[in-house]
């Protein structure tokens, strides 16, 4: 399982090509609060077929508690404001999560990305949404998610700007 990780002041998505997939239909109609994030993270959440619940729990566990916002003031005595040191639990932010087999692009023969390493459609879809419930039900985040499989439009103002990449194979 992959996380392309973006710490952000907002985000929003958008799906392109709305009621293309039945998940689609009215999704740009919904609440502004339903398709959007202030202060939180925005994760790109790449899946292959081996991917498991432990790949989920190890997940979830890393961006919950990734210490990646700044300190409000001189916690250490020495005047050094502004650390990254609390988390996304920490500042109360929020999490749009959205799915993207992209990130299993492999690029070693030609130009064109091949995705065979990227997992299967029902077995993607299916960790992705227990990584969203996961970070929801067991960390009690605020978790937006776009429509799997559907082209979207995904706009984010990057706050660092803070990316950071995380590949629980490599846990």
């Amino acid at each position: 399982m992959r996380v392309l990780l973006q710490k952000v002041s907002s985000a929003s998505v958008r799906v392109e090509a709305e009621g293309a997939l039945p998940e689609s239909v009215g999704f740009n109609a919904r609440p502004e609060t339903e398709r959007s994030i202030g202060a939180g993270l925005v994760l790109f959440v790449g899946v292959q077929d081996a991917d498991d619940e432990a790949d989920v729990r190890w997940m979830a566990k890393k961006v919950a508690q990734m210490r990646i916002f700044a300190d409000s003031g001189d916690t250490d005595g020495a005047g050094k404001a502004g650390r990254m040191n609390r988390s996304v639990l920490d500042v109360g932010g929020s999490v749009l999560s959205v799915s993207q087999f992209t990130l299993y692009a492999n690029i070693r023969r030609g130009n064109r990305p091949s995705f065979v390493e990227a997992g299967e459609p029902g077995h993607a879809r299916e960790v992705w949404e227990m990584f969203g419930r996961v970070l929801r039900d067991e960390y009690g985040l605020r978790v937006v998610s776009g429509v799997f499989g559907a082209h979207m439009d995904v706009a984010l103002v990057n706050d660092g700007p803070v990316t950071i990449w995380l590949d629980s194979a490599a846990r």
